[in-house]
């Protein structure tokens, strides 16, 4: 157990079998004053593990979550390119993405598409559901080294394709996702983040821009597999979400999806093989209550699983990572 005296040893953390490294907290007392105390402890626990779970700490809610978060030094980073929305509490402070309770979100890495991304994310659980909800995670070394050789060649090469269609009635329209209305300024952006757009006759935008699919790791030198292929791909969808989608949207207008870096769709059974080696190396814990969660961004993918009843769980996305800092394994192109 970790008491308020230890601030300077590192933490006590339990590592077992299919769960993500845990630390127990007694005795807190204020939930921002003990992570001002153990902030040094708490970074060397995620450098070692990925992620590390807080359990014990007990932030009530979102003001007391956001003077934990600055206690921590987080530098806070304003979300782009949201492929779907939430509530901001306060600033850096927001909801977990708002997506049906009886779907998952499959292990991806925040904002793997864009040029500057979280290094880290912290989650704050405020009212933990009575089944299911957890925030699982996998690390992305392992499931480079799982995957098959020639596929992940492949990646290399061409790396990935995201074509995303923003609309009105599915995930975030055009304006909330870039922060603005002023179309010359999302074509500025868009320029300026190599992805290519088009507008639509109706007032909606298509983009694509092409990533590296493996980083390697600014600190550690790992090579990770580091994307949202699978995630952001059709054929993860639900059947009948999917088929509906096509049918109301067609597929070339889809609100997302994913290809090969040059161009060619990917195969139903390689987003089933992504997403069978996740579930093979994935850890999780259920959520309590005043559990916090912090996690290497680039090191450890993570979803949410589906749950039933309550659930609201608080993001912060910090430290800031610039693609070109991690060596990325494919020419980046719109």
């Amino acid at each position: 157990m970790v008491s308020p005296t230890d601030a300077s040893a590192d933490l006590d953390v339990d590592v077992e079998e299919g769960r993500p490294a845990i630390v127990r907290v007694t005795g807190a007392g204020d939930p921002a004053v003990w992570a001002a105390g153990h902030r040094d402890a708490l970074r060397r626990a995620v450098a070692r593990h990925g992620a590390v779970m807080v359990r014990g700490l007990g932030p009530r809610d979102a003001a007391e979550a956001g003077r934990v978060l600055r206690n921590l030094a987080i530098e806070p980073m304003t979300e782009r390119e949201a492929f779907a929305p939430r509530r901001t509490y306060e600033q850096g402070v927001h909801s977990s993405s708002k997506w049906p309770s009886n779907q998952p979100m499959c292990m991806h890495h925040e904002l793997s598409y864009t040029l500057e991304f979280p290094g880290m994310m912290l989650f704050a659980c405020l009212s933990a559901p009575p089944r299911g909800g957890a925030t699982a995670v996998a690390e992305a070394s392992r499931v480079l080294a799982a995957l098959p050789a020639d596929l992940v060649e492949r990646f290399e090469r061409e790396g990935w394709l995201i074509t995303r269609s923003y609309n009105d009635e599915i995930g975030v329209p055009w304006q909330e996702a870039f922060g603005t209305s002023d179309m010359a300024e999302v074509e500025s952006y868009c320029a300026a983040n190599r992805i290519t757009f088009e507008w639509t006759p109706d007032g909606g935008l298509r983009t694509s821009q092409r990533r590296p699919a493996v980083i390697t790791h600014p600190e550690h030198g790992q090579r990770l597999w580091f994307n949202q292929i699978a995630f952001l791909n059709e054929w993860t969808m639900e059947p009948e979400v999917r088929e509906y989608l096509v049918d109301v949207y067609g597929r070339d207008g889809l609100p997302f999806n994913t290809r090969f870096g040059d161009g060619d769709e990917i195969g139903e059974d390689v987003v089933q093989l992504i997403n069978k080696i996740y579930d093979s190396v994935t850890l999780r814990e259920p959520w309590r209550a005043g559990d916090l969660m912090l996690v290497d961004n680039l090191r450890m993918a993570h979803s949410r699983e589906p749950f039933e009843g309550s659930r609201e769980v608080l993001v912060v996305m910090g430290y800031p990572v610039s693609l070109d800092a991690c060596s990325p394994s494919a020419h980046v192109a719109g």
